[in-house]
């Protein structure tokens, strides 16, 4: 079964996730859904040094947004800034240096970020693919630790702050992969059997979904979405995919159109007017498992992601 779900997803992939899908796609775009003006807005993006992160920023910033770019990479990070005042003119762009995959790092950057500053917008972008089993200095598979707690500490932590914003929203940039997976909770950090970087980082984009969902439920202010920005070029597909990235270069997306939906979902009135919790793929929901997959999971281990990663977090909390 594993065999046709990777099947289905990549022939799926070949029409609907690459650049010919975008375009077929975006014949129906609105283009008045993103021509608006978010002046006195503030938005914060993790991993916006580089591609979907970046164009995202840079798109919000052309729209006189105050953007606050979370970035692990000073010396890149700083480059990135530079590029994105030049090109739009908007001053109002901030940086943040933090590693994801560094739990009391995101909990001091959190506090501290929540005296100082508002915000109405957080977009979820910092991702990695590992793809042999790596450890955090505090004992964390780096995939786990980047994709799924520091995706799971950024958001809870901030969410004290998006709750007193008006129109507070939080985007998270996931992946189609995570349709050829089924939530398991057994095994969070990837520690038994052979190890599949592919597989585990469509397992933290799964993970994702999941807790999209359940914050949708326990946070009815705040307007949660998660996507899939197709195949994009970008730097981390290119270093983290070299064979996928050499047999699809020419079909990639470009990373503006990897980042229109991230845009969409942080700027337009008409996502907001769609339910909470949705997945969406250029600009609309779409399912999150494929036909006869098997990949549903019971109420109870949605639950159990839950309390496990609120575990982790409360102890790195008490740490940092």
């Amino acid at each position: 079964m594993s065999w046709y779900r990777n099947t289905v997803w990549f022939v799926k992939g070949l029409r609907e996730y690459t650049r010919g899908g975008y375009e077929s796609a975006s014949k129906h775009f609105n283009p008045a859904d993103v021509e608006v003006d978010v002046a006195g807005r503030s938005f914060l993006v993790t991993g916006a040094n580089s591609g979907i992160g970046k164009a995202t920023a840079k798109e919000i910033a052309r729209r006189g947004g105050t953007v606050h770019l979370v970035c692990r990479s000073k010396e890149r990070a700083e480059v990135a800034k530079e590029e994105i005042v030049t090109e739009t003119g908007n001053q109002n762009i901030f940086l943040h240096i933090v590693d994801i995959s560094n739990p009391k790092e995101i909990w001091k950057f959190a506090e501290k970020f929540q005296n100082e500053h508002k915000l109405n917008v957080l977009i979820n972008n910092a991702g990695c693919m590992v793809n042999t089993r790596e450890l955090t200095e505090d004992g964390l598979e780096k995939n786990f630790a980047t994709n799924t707690l520091g995706t799971y500490i950024m958001t809870t932590a901030l969410v004290p702050l998006l709750e007193k914003a008006a129109d507070a929203r939080v985007i998270t940039v996931s992946s189609g992969g995570m349709l050829v997976q089924k939530l398991n909770i057994s095994d969070l950090q990837s520690g038994n059997g052979p190890f599949d970087g592919t597989m585990v980082y469509a397992q933290n984009k799964r993970q994702q979904v999941v807790l999209t969902e359940q914050w949708a439920k326990a946070h009815r202010n705040i307007h949660f979405s998660v996507m899939h920005p197709g195949w994009a070029d970008t730097p981390a597909v290119r270093s983290a995919m070299p064979d996928f990235y050499e047999r699809m270069k020419n079909s990639l997306r470009t990373e503006a159109q990897g980042a229109d939906t991230v845009l969409w979902l942080a700027v337009s009135a008409e996502a907001t007017k769609l339910p909470s919790g949705l997945f969406f793929q250029d600009r609309q929901p779409v399912p999150t498992h494929l036909p006869l997959a098997y990949t549903h999971s019971p109420p109870e281990d949605e639950e159990k992601l839950m309390e496990v990663l609120e575990e982790f977090s409360q102890k790195f909390k008490s740490v940092s």
